[in-house]
This record gives structure tokens, sequence and C-alpha cells, in this order.
């Protein structure tokens, strides 16, 4: 499992640190499209999981959506907490519990792909939470972002700024 850790995490950021130190003129031209690709294989890698384990997300789909989400929830909390514990400033700890909320899951579709494949069923929640944890963490921005408008509004203390 650590040689698979090591070939889905340091394998391409290493090489992805060597190509921008060698090429990063060439890199640059095409930075923007890059997170669509990203996007796509993602979306394919999930779409074909999702393809294979229809029946069986159709029988423990709402099982698995439920502990995701409770996961997800409680990671976010977590990354919030710590963040208000440490005094850090309103969006970055915004930002820190969605990070916190939204580990990899292309890692974990991965890891169970190949540590565990007499069990198609481990790539499930991992599938699951690809899509689970954009949505959540859309909802869980919209909603830190109209707090930071209110504070914006009425000061940090609650008074208002006008």
């Amino acid at each position: 499992m650590v040689l698979s850790v090591v070939k889905v995490i340091l394998v391409p950021v290493l090489l992805g640190i060597l190509l921008r130190t060698l090429a990063g003129d060439h890199v640059d031209k095409v930075s923007d499209v890059m997170p669509l690709i990203s996007v796509v294989a993602i979306v394919m890698i999930i779409g074909g999981i999702v393809a294979i384990n229809a029946e069986k997300i159709l029988s423990c789909g709402v099982l698995v959506l439920g502990v995701v989400a409770i996961h997800n929830f409680c990671g976010m909390m977590l990354g919030l907490l710590a963040a208000k514990i440490f005094h850090v400033e309103y969006t970055r700890t915004t930002a820190i519990a969605i990070e916190v909320g939204m580990q990899n899951s292309g890692l974990a579709v991965s890891l169970a792909a190949a540590n565990f494949a007499a069990n198609p069923l481990a790539t499930l929640p991992g599938a699951i939470f690809s899509v689970w944890h954009n949505i959540a963490g859309s909802i869980f921005a919209g909603i830190r972002r109209s707090g930071a408008e209110n504070r914006t509004r009425t000061g940090e203390n609650g008074v208002s700024a006008a």
C-alpha cells in the first residue's frame, strides 16, 4: 500500500516539480487547460467505478452516502475547529475546513482498486465521496461566504461599520 501511495502521490508531484523546473515556460502555456484535464480524468475514473457497481450502488448506496456525508462533515468541522483554536483569519479558516473535509478521494479510489481488487465495492466510498465532497464543499463555502459578507457589513464585533 505504501508503494501505491508513492506511485499515486509522490511520483506525480516529483515529476511535476521536475517538469516545471525544466520546462516552466511550456508548462505555463498549458496550465490553464490542466485543471479541465484533471476533472475529466477524475470523472472518467468515477464514472467507470459507478458503471461497474451500479447495481450494488442501488442496494447499499444510501448507506455509503450517509457514512460519506458524516465523514465529510466531521472533517470540515474538525478543520474549522482547529483553525479557530489557532485564531486563523476567517477566510483561511474556511479554506482549512474545506481542505480537511475534502480528503483525496482519487487516492482512496486508486488505493482501493490496487489493494482490494477482490472486493470491487471497496472503491465505492471513494467514488461517492468524489461527488459528495464537491456538493458539500460548495454549500459550506457559500454559507461561509455569506458569513464573511455579514462580518464585513457589521464589522468583526457585530457593530455596524457604517
